[in-house]
């Protein structure tokens, strides 16, 4: 009974914060790990277990800010261009102590949304771990991300979903 409450409490307290109101402080190693781990724990037809998740921090994060922002440029008309959406994606990726890429792999084996459901319950208990460990995050499905090449490593069989910025917050 204890459990389902402070489960409860957790699913209701969960948000999306956004990097503007991450503190700056880096988030503990074992507590990156754990909300990694948890996306294991989601449910997923024939164990395909279809995220594919890879962790962005440091200069290997400023460079995926960097490829973020030349995408937006390179694939926006220039009247259409702003500077402010420019600057905007290069700030969150830099406020953001880590950076998650989501991606998801078909396996063939079951329907492409199958998959993708899964993967969508994967980040459900990353934000839950989030939310218990007091971690800002949230998941941005930007269309530009799917662009991403040198950041990422996509296969012809896989399809990337956004990503997963997280922050400490006060």
């Amino acid at each position: 009974m204890e459990n389902a409450k402070i489960l409860k409490k957790i699913i209701e307290a969960r948000r999306s914060i956004f990097p503007k109101d991450y503190s700056g402080k880096e988030i503990p190693e074992n507590i990156i790990d754990e909300i990694l781990k948890s996306a294991a724990f989601a449910p997923n037809h024939k164990r395909t277990k279809p995220w594919r998740l890879k962790t962005f921090k440091g200069e290997e994060k400023q460079k995926l800010g960097l490829e973020l922002q030349s995408i937006y440029k390179n694939s926006t008309a220039e009247v259409q261009f702003l500077q402010k959406k420019y600057d905007d994606i290069g700030f969150k990726i830099s406020k953001a102590n880590v950076v998650v890429s989501i991606v998801v792999h078909f396996s063939r084996l079951l329907p492409e949304w199958e998959e993708i459901a899964a993967v969508s319950m994967a980040v459900q208990n990353m934000y839950l771990t989030c939310t218990a460990n007091n971690i800002g995050c949230y998941w941005s499905s930007a269309k530009i991300a799917e662009q991403l090449k040198d950041s990422l490593t996509i296969e012809d069989n896989q399809k990337c979903l956004g990503l997963f910025y997280m922050g400490m917050i006060d």
